[in-house]
């Protein structure tokens, strides 16, 4: 297949972009950074530049290239904005939406987030409902995940990659990440609070798979849901942090409940290298 890859320089782009080529599709790498170029040739990758939030510059981009399925791996983490994400999830995915529809493209697959559901006692699977009723910090980017899951069901064939926590190479969740230098600085908490975790490498092996999954949301996660006060400890241990003071009396966010993998390991043939965030934080 011809696959455009939007957001082509993340840290999940960057690898799904030579996974593709290595699985003998062709690829166009969109871009708005032209330094990144050589990088991406040398992968294999044909190179588009646009930015996504100039609509006419991306549709004729998208036109031009005429792939047969958009890959959305579009973020704006790098200077740790939220606000800055949300916008790019609500414009940049309802520019490249439109500009897929334009070009005829019937396929997308799309980069969203597991740690969006409603309140609960257990881990969410994706038939529970999004925390469409929260408030700020939290509500901007659960309005941004619901424009963007909104927007790429529009076209015919689309499957929704709600990932975990990810860990890894050129994460927040690195030896060199923002969470290791919070962790240093004892800045990073214990607590009730329940994430999933995804080594990036996983994350990206979904991606290229998904090409050929069924249309639906899938919760892209490890086996094992956590509390911070297990997987602080030793997140703190495999970054060579001091082990964080305990913390009694934090208070619980519903929400805060992990996601379930039972879709993506039975049904979607998904089998994560990293089962477990618990030996994924030794490779750190």
């Amino acid at each position: 297949m011809h696959i455009l890859v939007a957001g082509s320089t993340g840290v999940l782009g960057s690898r799904v972009v030579p996974a593709l080529v290595g699985a003998d599709h062709r690829v166009t790498a969109l871009t708005r950074r032209p330094e990144a170029a050589a990088d991406l040739r040398a992968h294999g990758a044909e190179v588009a530049f646009a930015d996504v939030f100039d609509r006419e510059a991306l549709t004729r981009v998208v036109g031009r290239a005429e792939p047969d399925v958009v890959m959305h791996q579009l973020t704006d983490l790098s200077a740790v904005d939220l606000a800055a994400n949300a916008r790019m999830r609500m414009i940049g995915t309802r520019n490249l939406v439109d500009a897929a529809q334009a070009a005829g493209v019937r396929r997308i697959v799309a980069q969203s987030i597991a740690w969006v559901y409603e309140a609960g006692d257990e881990p969410a699977d994706e038939t529970t409902p999004l925390d469409d009723t929260s408030v700020e910090p939290r509500r901007g980017t659960i309005e941004g995940v619901i424009a963007l899951e909104r927007a790429v069901r529009e076209l015919p064939e689309w499957v929704v990659l709600r990932y975990g926590l990810l860990y890894g190479p050129g994460t927040w969740f690195a030896a060199d990440g923002t969470k290791a230098a919070d962790a240093r600085a004892g800045r990073l908490p214990g607590g009730p609070d329940v994430s999933s975790f995804v080594h990036v490498d996983d994350a990206a092996a979904a991606a290229a798979a998904a090409l050929h999954w069924p249309s639906g949301v899938v919760n892209v996660v490890d086996d094992q849901p956590a509390t911070a006060d297990e997987w602080v400890p030793a997140f703190a241990r495999a970054v060579g942090a001091p082990s964080p003071a305990a913390a009694a009396g934090v208070p619980h966010a519903a929400w805060a409940r992990g996601a379930d993998n039972h879709l993506a390991r039975k049904h979607r043939g998904w089998i994560p290298t990293h089962p477990s965030w618990r030996s994924g934080f030794d490779t750190l």
